[in-house]
């Protein structure tokens, strides 16, 4: 029984020859496609820069400035890399089940982002808590998902919301919490030029938002210096 299936199968094999090899084919026609794209948009994106530098009254074409356009695409790039990636793709394997109820805190997690009103950078710190139901994440991944979000053109209020949401729908937490402390160089080196100027954005959700004995413990572990 078992020859007469293997005999077969390689009949099928023998009938369709190229079968495994046009599977191939198609994978390497989409990476070969996905490259070609993330190519052409960075292309453009260079030819941008070398417009932009053109306006401002530079010379393109002078050795400081000959690559300039092509390094400002590539920084532009990963800048915004967080477009493409999702909470999903990081946390797969990183939600174990465990009997832990207590306050869970990462804190002064570093972030880098770029405003969306006139792409100048803003950065700070993250301080994020969570209180487990059953669950817990590797707490390297609160991190990455600051990085996601935070690589993207943003406003500050907005990615503090996003990133206590993306917790909150995977890990179906009692509460998250998450204060977000930057400097946003539209107001440091443009506008009105405050220097000493720092925001605070906070979202509460869950038993940080009903419960102010806890909110109290969170905001006590994370602002003290």
């Amino acid at each position: 029984m078992e020859y007469h299936l293997a005999s077969e199968m390689n009949g099928v094999v023998a009938k369709y020859p190229n079968m495994c090899i046009e599977s191939k084919h198609d994978v390497l026609c989409g990476e070969e496609k996905d490259s070609k794209d993330a190519a052409d948009k960075q292309s453009h994106i260079e030819k941008s820069y070398t417009t932009i530098l053109s306006e401002l009254g530079e010379d393109a074409n002078r050795e400081g400035l000959l690559r300039t356009p092509l390094r400002a695409a590539k920084a532009m790039q990963f800048l915004t890399k967080g477009y493409k990636e999702t909470t999903q793709d990081i946390l797969n394997d990183a939600i174990f089940d465990e009997n832990h109820e207590e306050m869970v805190i990462v804190k002064d997690i570093d972030l880098f982002s770029l405003c969306e009103h006139h792409l100048v950078p803003f950065f700070g710190k993250a301080h994020i808590a969570y209180l487990p139901n059953k669950k817990v994440v590797g707490l390297s991944k609160l991190a990455r998902i600051v990085e996601i979000y935070c690589r993207r053109l943003q406003v500050q209020e907005r990615l503090t919301k996003q990133i206590a949401s993306a917790i909150s729908e995977a890990l179906e937490p009692a509460g998250v919490a998450v204060v977000i402390e930057a400097v946003h160089l539209c107001m440091v080196m443009r506008g009105v030029q405050k220097t000493n100027t720092s925001t605070v954005t906070s979202v509460m959700l869950g038993s940080f938002h009903d419960d102010p004995k806890i909110k109290k413990e969170f905001f006590g572990l994370t602002m003290r210096k």
